[in-house]
């Protein structure tokens, strides 16, 4: 589903991405651990082909094509969708018409009624929302939208217990995860800090980021443990 090949990547002149490496299969879902400053939400940009993130060497490819040099909505339309950590509010744009956008000709009221949010459809988007309300509408417009390779920027960031609940079956229902995998056709990549998004949804590898590279693989669980008790340091301390 999602192959990059040595990216080196900058922003504003500073090198963040150092020749980083990672291969998602279709049908599974890698969730990638790091510290703040790490280069994890640079890594999801850059995927996604926002300006402000330069590819200096490397390729990104999506199904097997090469989506490098595409613009943004190229890249949506062959099946990416990004969920922000911290979406912008529109001002003078109402939910119900980014929804239709999505959406196109698919139906978007059933999910709008099923998760609740009838009553933020004319508001102004992410205008005045909670932590909660932006990521169930971030979520939503993801699932409208209905991609087959679903970037999350820290889907628990900012999210109260109650919500994160919500937020875990939507995700859940984005990726398929009440079909057996060999059956699923869509894939995640979600990036966190804390690792509390692993208590609502299952992930079939992880990663640890340091410095803009990926020098770790494995069981997500095991790596969230040790995490917990060792810290990002630890992980440093051993790669040195």
């Amino acid at each position: 589903m999602l192959k990059i090949e040595d990216l080196w990547v900058s922003i504003d002149g500073k090198e963040i991405l150092k020749g980083l490496n990672l291969h998602l299969p279709q049908g599974e879902t890698h969730v990638l651990f790091g510290k703040n400053g790490s280069g994890k939400s640079t890594l999801l940009m850059t995927i996604m082909g926002f300006q402000r993130y330069q590819v200096k060497q490397g390729k990104i490819y999506l199904q097997g094509r090469d989506v490098t040099e595409l613009p943004t909505y190229e890249r949506a339309r062959l099946g990416l969708g990004l969920a922000f950590q911290r979406p912008p509010a529109i001002r003078g744009v109402k939910t119900r018409d980014v929804l239709f956008a999505c959406a196109g000709t698919k139906p978007y009221m059933p999910l709008v009624e099923q998760y609740n949010f009838t009553d933020f459809l004319d508001r102004e988007v992410n205008y005045g929302f909670s932590g909660g309300e932006l990521k169930r509408s971030e979520l939503l417009q993801l699932l409208a939208q209905d991609p087959s390779m679903v970037l999350l920027d820290e889907p628990e960031s900012g999210v109260d217990l109650e919500n994160l609940e919500v937020v875990g079956e939507i995700i859940g229902r984005l990726l398929q995860k009440d079909r057996r995998r060999g059956h699923r056709e869509k894939s995640g990549l979600i990036i966190t800090h804390t690792g509390f998004i692993l208590d609502y949804i299952n992930a079939d590898s992880g990663y640890i980021m340091l410095d803009g590279k990926i020098p770790c693989q494995g069981n997500p669980r095991e790596i969230l443990q040790h995490l917990k008790q060792y810290g990002y340091e630890e992980c440093a301390r051993c790669l040195r």
